[in-house]
């Protein structure tokens, strides 16, 4: 499956990429799985996107939980919470 995926603030910093076009393997299926898919690469892949980490997530830019089903071709955006002030 294809996505375009799109990363925001800190977690564009720490990946040191904006943006990455990937082929998601079979068994990624939701927004969940392809968080895990992408700690899976390592550092610093996982130290960015730990699962312990709050972080937010949009389809298509639409906001959305990470149980929600991927589609092919989706864009799929990760950015932290976003604090007012």
């Amino acid at each position: 499956m294809k996505i375009q995926l799109r990363f925001f603030a800190s977690l564009r910093e720490g990946l040191g990429i904006a943006e990455e076009s990937i082929t998601a393997p079979e068994p990624v299926k939701t927004i969940a799985d392809l968080r895990g898919y992408l700690i899976e690469r390592g550092n610093p892949w996982s130290e960015v996107l730990a699962s312990k980490k709050v972080i937010r997530c949009a389809l298509n830019q639409e906001m959305v939980k990470e149980s929600t089903l991927l589609l092919e071709g989706a864009e799929v955006a990760f950015f932290p919470p976003v604090t007012g002030g």
